[in-house]
């Protein structure tokens, strides 16, 4: 049997944020963060095209895990009539295990998404996402300072980034507090708008 791998694939600026200052619900990423910049590539026609296999692996996997900002604003995350950004069909299609400080019943949503809510730390939704996922692979979906955690704990195995050529200045940055780490390339892409690294992170 292969080994589930725990895997994690984010846009980030030239600088290494991944969100900008000041999120809420009128504005997700920030208001220093021009979203269109950062993810156009996956959107844009014919350009999306031509990184077909990088977003199809960003929903990859049996199992996701995220924190509590990606589901939800701060204002909008704890009512319970909130059922995350996606609509009625989120794009996950599997168990969504959902790093939180409050405990709340799981939401099932159409099309095979369930969000678990998971209030024991990292390692138990890690766990239980494994246990989930089958023989898939375990993707950790963000935001940055989740996946830092991951990062820190050594749990992450594979890391790809999608490198745009723009800067943010300032707001959530991937590999804040994150000790020294050592990355073996393992596949290099792109375009003009965007290059793709994905990592072997070296234990």
């Amino acid at each position: 049997m292969n080994k589930i791998k725990v895997t994690s694939g984010m846009a980030m600026s030239l600088d290494g944020f991944t969100a900008g200052l000041n999120q809420s619900f009128e504005k997700p990423f920030g208001d220093n963060f021009d979203l269109d910049l950062l993810e156009r590539w996956m959107f844009a026609e014919p350009e999306k095209h031509k990184h077909k296999k990088e977003i199809d692996a960003i929903l990859d996997a049996g199992a996701f895990i995220m924190g509590n900002n990606m589901f939800g604003p701060k204002d909008r995350r704890d009512n319970p009539e909130w059922k995350g950004w996606w609509g009625d069909n989120p794009p996950y299609h599997a168990p969504v295990f959902v790093l939180s400080h409050k405990e709340r019943e799981p939401i099932e949503m159409e099309g095979g998404t369930t969000f678990f809510f998971v209030t024991d730390g990292i390692e138990s939704a890690l766990l239980q996402a494994k246990e989930a996922a089958g023989n898939r692979n375990v993707k950790i979906n963000g935001g940055a300072n989740t996946v830092n955690q991951y990062l820190k704990a050594g749990f992450i195995d594979e890391l790809w980034l999608h490198i745009v050529p723009v800067t943010i200045g300032a707001g959530t940055r991937l590999f804040e507090e994150v000790p020294p780490l050592n990355l073996e390339p393992i596949e290099v892409s792109g375009t003009s708008m965007v290059t793709h690294i994905r990592y072997k992170v070296l234990k």
